[in-house]
């Protein structure tokens, strides 16, 4: 058995192909959209993509089967009570795949979402009987289980989905020797859960022993548990459902469209008639000099996330890159179906005349600088953009606090007669904060370069209270 975890970091995915060395067959499980990795493996072991499996749509990626489909012909299996666009082959609980000497097997498991599977995998030339893993989707995480609410839009209970999630876990799951590997679609950082370990596997004995949702409870103290305090749901869950379920456009059809190049002319055209620029620059080069109206999320962090969550996926985006990062910035927002790219503005920054009115910066300052600036006879006001949660852990005393997410629409809370300096953990959510500050007609900013990290570093105060709800 050829098996191998395939981990994209920036989006806390975790994908796996599985192979028969005898056979020369393979099968891939989960993958993302952007393919050429899963291509490289497969050439490099002997292997042919034969079958993709989806555990089930995916809300934090737009998943890779139709452009492994196009590339291999290789066959779509989904569980069986997921509906589609595309073709595929319905796999019910027990069914079976065989890939030459490794088996697969389907268990059903409904609770993330109503069509959730998982997958048992069998290396027949070891062990017939004994699984030597178990490829859980979302519905079990190391250190979690997958969140029930995702389908609340839908009008799908997220009590009911908890309720089954529980079934799912003991009478499927949990039932599986304890030495059995458990190997996740995620890992820390996705927002499918709400306590997602780093670890990208574990054991089944591991998970019953650490795993606080799956200690000893009753299936209603369960299901407070999971359907509580779970991370704010990014407006682009639903789209990335959505395209997993329909037929589209393959990634690589999307990139040949919308990587053209556009004069600073053709740009501002687009942005007056409601295109979004998005500048994916490092955050010191954001503030030296950028494009008036631009926000800036850099590719150094997890930019398909916070590009999905703060962007209008309905919007046209015009890229402002380094150059040579246009595909890149390009391939990283198709990997959450954010297709919608009017092209790339031409030498970027340096496109722009000198001293020209469409520019702008704004200052970095150090916590040295930040913390001396409190004690003025007109202090600055300092906004903090990072989670409640890590507010809760500590913040700049008299620190007003925003979540990202909400600032946009809580801009207005803000004084415009003093300067804000923006402040996130380490420096790059809160150049995002800048941008959208700009946005909405503040102009005296800054940030705190190293952000709470740095504050922290040079052993100045910090606050630690609980914020009610």
């Amino acid at each position: 058995m050829y098996f191998k975890q395939l981990y994209l970091g920036c989006l806390s995915h975790a994908s796996y192909l599985i192979g028969d060395e005898t056979t020369g067959e393979a099968v891939v499980v989960d993958p993302q959209r952007d393919i050429d990795g899963y291509l490289e493996e497969t050439t490099s072991a002997g292997l042919t993509i034969k079958h993709v499996f989806l555990t089930h749509f995916h809300a934090d990626f737009v998943s890779g089967h139709l452009e492994l489909k196009a590339r291999t012909g290789a066959e779509i299996r989904i569980g069986a009570k997921a509906r589609t666009e595309y073709g595929v082959t319905p796999m019910e609980d027990g069914d079976e795949l065989k890939v030459g000497q490794v088996q697969l097997r389907v268990l059903e498991t409904p609770g993330h979402i109503p069509e959730s599977i998982c997958l048992l995998v069998f290396d027949t030339a070891r062990d017939k009987e004994k699984p030597y893993a178990v490829l859980t989707g979302d519905t079990l995480f190391i250190g979690d289980v997958g969140r029930p609410d995702l389908m609340a839009r839908a009008g799908v209970s997220a009590r009911n989905l908890a309720a089954c999630l529980y079934d799912s876990l003991h009478k499927k799951l949990l039932t599986l020797p304890d030495d059995t590997l458990v190997y996740p679609a995620h890992g820390a950082g996705s927002m499918c859960g709400k306590n997602l370990g780093n670890e990208t596997c574990s054991t089944i004995g591991a998970q019953k022993k650490f795993n606080y949702a799956l200690k000893p409870m009753t299936k209603e103290e369960f299901i407070k548990l999971v359907t509580a305090d779970q991370p704010h749901m990014p407006a682009y869950f639903s789209l990335n459902a959505e395209l997993n379920r329909q037929s589209r456009s393959t990634l690589e059809e999307t990139l040949h469209h919308v990587l053209k190049p556009l004069s600073l002319g053709e740009a501002l055209a687009l942005v007056d008639k409601g295109a979004q620029l998005l500048d994916t620059r490092l955050a010191d080069s954001y503030a030296a000099c950028h494009l008036s109206g631009s926000i800036n999320i850099g590719l150094s962090g997890r930019y398909a996330t916070w590009a999905g969550t703060l962007l209008n996926s309905r919007r046209p985006i015009v890229l402002v890159t380094d150059p040579g990062a246009e595909r890149e910035s390009a391939l990283r927002l198709g990997r959450i179906g954010f297709d919608n790219i009017a092209g790339y503005l031409e030498g970027g920054t340096k496109s722009l005349p000198e001293d020209s009115s469409l520019s702008r910066g704004h200052e970095r300052i150090s916590a040295r600088q930040l913390a001396a600036s409190l004690n003025a006879d007109t202090p600055l006001v300092v906004l903090d953009v990072r989670a409640t949660s890590e507010w809760q852990l500590g913040h700049i005393q008299g620190s007003i606090h925003i979540p990202l997410p909400e600032l946009a629409a809580r801009a207005s809370e803000l004084p415009r007669d003093r300067q804000v300096v923006t402040h996130c953990a380490g420096g790059y959510r809160s150049s995002m904060a800048v941008g959208i500050l700009e946005q909405n007609g503040l102009a005296n900013l800054a940030d705190l370069a190293g952000g709470m990290a740095a504050w922290q570093k040079e052993g100045l105060p910090v606050a630690q209270e609980t914020v009610l709800a």
